[in-house]
């Protein structure tokens, strides 16, 4: 039985960023703690949802589920080329993906991963529909 989670074929690359693997971000194998791709994942969807719809005030998304495909180490020093894509969209929700691969080894996938991210009113702690921006966007 595989725990491997596949990504979609049907996703659309919508933002792209380079994020430097720090000498900090090694654990004491020598490569990057696993627990550091998941805030690489998360530093590229913040970047792009606030690119897109601004910073987050009194509404904004949570992650609902995440996870995480680890395929190849990573260690310092290394710059990451994160690519972040965008699945199935609902009201209030998006599923997104996104891929890790060192920029001098173009191609070659390090990590992969999703999440589900629903927009809430942080107040009432419900989920509302989509910002039109984003929506805009991503139809």
């Amino acid at each position: 039985m595989s725990l491997r989670f596949e990504l979609p074929a049907q996703r659309r690359l919508v933002f792209e960023m380079v994020i430097p693997v720090r000498w900090g971000d090694m654990d004491a194998m020598g490569h990057v703690n696993n627990t550091l791709y998941f805030r690489y994942m998360e530093i590229v969807r913040l970047e792009w949802v606030h690119r897109v719809v601004g910073r987050p005030g009194a509404q904004g998304p949570v992650i609902v589920n995440a996870f995480c495909n680890f395929l190849e180490q990573v260690e310092y020093p290394a710059d990451l080329l994160a690519r972040h894509y965008v699945g199935e969209i609902g009201r209030s929700s998006l599923d997104t993906y996104i891929t890790l691969e060192r920029v001098d080894q173009p191609g070659v996938i390090q990590a992969e991963g999703g999440a589900r991210m629903v927009w809430i009113d942080y107040a009432a702690k419900k989920s509302v529909p989509l910002p039109e921006a984003l929506r805009a966007l991503l139809a």
